[in-house]
């Protein structure tokens, strides 16, 4: 599975872990085993508003999500600016820090 990250500045905080083809996203999971390859879930059919545009798997089995990635005020440029993340392995996904604290 692959991640892509759309950051926007909110006041709530993400976590994000991975098991397979399912995403459990603040809590709630989303399973995108039923994606066939070559295939496209558009994002109007998925009930997740951390979910920023369609969930595709391409033709080799890959699935890419595209996530919103929440940040403060104090983001710093990793986070406002993030690399996506490609072959995530199960459990926690490591996700840039929300924001700076002093």
């Amino acid at each position: 599975m692959n991640i892509t990250f759309h950051p926007s500045r909110k006041d709530v905080e993400l976590a994000v872990s991975k098991a397979g083809d399912t995403l459990t996203i603040n809590g709630e999971s989303f399973d995108f085993s039923g994606i066939p390859s070559g295939a496209t879930l558009p994002r109007e059919a998925i009930a997740c508003d951390w979910i920023a545009g369609p969930v595709e798997r391409d033709d080799a089995g890959v699935l890419t999500v595209p996530l919103i990635l929440p940040h403060g005020a104090n983001a710093p440029k990793a986070t406002r600016f993030p690399a996506d993340l490609a072959n995530v392995a199960d459990g926690p996904v490591p996700l840039p820090a929300y924001e700076v604290t002093a």
